[in-house]
């Protein structure tokens, strides 16, 4: 008869109640946390793509620029015919340079983030 109670109070964690300071599971929650990250991502691509690939990226637009700025070249060795109708190398530049701030800008918010919960933890 022991041997039995001690079965079942080893096994009588499966019948207590739930402790309503225990989290649990909500599916609205799981939906929307999908959803939240679902569209982060998406976000970071299209700033990521936007930086660097679109058009070119923002790094062919600089080593065209800088080649213009310390050597000989010109604008017309790179395409530039004048804007906004033939610019060359320099085509969606306005939409790199956007991206360029919006991730200097996303950049400083997280950086500042993490030192104010930085700070809060060592209090």
């Amino acid at each position: 008869m022991s041997k039995r109670r001690e079965i079942l109070k080893k096994l009588s964690w499966i019948l207590r109640e739930d402790d309503p300071e225990d989290p649990y599971y909500d599916p609205i929650h799981l939906g929307a946390m999908l959803v939240v990250c679902l569209t982060a991502a998406g976000a970071l691509f299209w700033l990521l793509w936007t930086l660097l690939v679109f058009e070119g990226g923002i790094f062919s637009k600089l080593k065209a620029l800088f080649f213009v700025l310390f050597t000989s070249k010109t604008l017309q060795d790179y395409g530039y015919r004048g804007a906004p109708y033939a610019m060359g190398a320099f085509e969606g530049w306005l939409g790199n340079l956007m991206a360029l701030i919006l991730t200097i800008l996303l950049l400083r918010a997280l950086h500042d983030l993490y030192f104010e919960v930085l700070r809060r933890a060592k209090k």
